[in-house]
């Protein structure tokens, strides 16, 4: 049968939350889908619930693996993706009924090699959706992502996911993408610049299908584990791509990784300053205090602020200036306040 999207679902101890990412796939109006679910060493009963599923709907395929990482899995599951596009959708995940004919419908009138929309996930319980700045109404060309979709990548974070994309397969195995297998983080974003350095054409759509679920233990909660400075600082001084030597000059690179950077930082300065039960508060001042003393903050703090300084809100903006000058206790008053306002 010929598909038209290859859905993409790497599994890891998912027992919980699968079963509802299931009926959500098999829910799906564009029938012409097949799922591809790679087992990446499960020890509950994920397998399971994914062969109870594959008895019914010959859509499902399934490749069973020793655990090797979701890097692994994905690429598993794309060596044998036989439809026009490819989506990827997280295990523990779920996405609206119509959200691949909605994309595949854009990609198909069109013909063009990738359809980006939104992604709704939760901050402290919320539902919130991200979406971009870029125009919806038209064909977006090679020159707008070279001008746009490349530096949005070193510039921000949003952008990074695969789970609100689909991608034409052609392009991806034309030019033998994959997902980076030995990188302990960001293999999304490579993933993405690798495969829009190559595109000709993309979509934006204004529309939300994609269902981001925050489980207890992930990246924005667990804390302790996490040192998600630290993280940001390997991000900042990794070298992009060589794609954007050619197309970007050095200092506009400088820049963007610097506004990244700094943005992150910030990020992290209202995650550790959240109150915690599993890190004292000390530790997490601590932190704080030697984020904002950084040398590499110090260094990319006035690039951020030539560029962006002029459009932050209040907050951000005293954000900004707590950190210029290194007051850590106003950082404090400043979370805190945050918190009682959204409250």
């Amino acid at each position: 049968m010929r598909y038209n999207v290859s859905v993409i679902i790497p599994v890891f101890n998912a027992e919980p939350y699968l079963a509802e990412c299931i009926r959500s796939l098999q829910a799906q109006t564009l029938t012409e889908c097949e799922f591809i679910f790679v087992n990446d060493g499960s020890v509950d009963g994920s397998r399971a619930i994914i062969e109870a599923a594959m008895r019914d709907d010959l859509r499902i395929r399934l490749i069973n693996q020793e655990n090797q990482g979701v890097s692994m899995a994905r690429n598993r599951g794309l060596a044998i993706a036989t439809g026009e596009y490819v989506g990827f959708v997280d295990a523990d995940d779920y996405i609206e009924s119509d959200m691949y004919s909605t994309l595949y419908g854009l990609a198909a009138l069109e013909g063009c090699d990738a359809v980006v929309s939104n992604l709704e996930s939760e901050i402290d319980g919320r539902p919130v959706v991200t979406r971009y700045p870029f125009d919806q109404g038209r064909l977006l060309d090679r020159e707008f992502i070279q001008t746009e979709i490349l530096p949005h990548f070193l510039k921000c974070d949003d952008l990074n996911t695969s789970v609100n994309k689909i991608y034409k397969r052609s392009v991806i195995f034309g030019h033998s993408i994959k997902f980076p297998e030995k990188v302990a983080l960001g293999e999304d974003a490579l993933f993405n610049i690798h495969f829009f350095a190559r595109a000709a054409s993309m979509r934006y759509i204004d529309y939300t299908g994609y269902h981001y679920r925050e489980v207890q233990g992930s990246a924005t909660r667990n804390i302790l584990e996490k040192d998600y400075f630290g993280q940001a600082l390997r991000i900042y001084h990794t070298e992009p791509p060589g794609i954007y030597r050619e197309i970007l000059s050095e200092p506009l690179i400088k820049r963007l990784k610097a506004i990244r950077f700094i943005k992150t930082a910030m990020a992290c300065i209202y995650i550790y300053l959240k109150p915690s039960k599993t890190v004292k508060f000390s530790q997490r001042y601590r932190y704080i205090s030697q984020l904002i003393n950084n040398p590499h903050v110090r260094e990319a703090l006035p690039l951020y602020c030539e560029a962006e300084f002029g459009q932050l809100g209040r907050f951000e903006k005293a954000t900004i200036m707590m950190i210029r000058t290194r007051l850590t206790l106003g950082l404090v008053g400043i979370a805190a306040y945050s918190r009682l306002r959204n409250a």
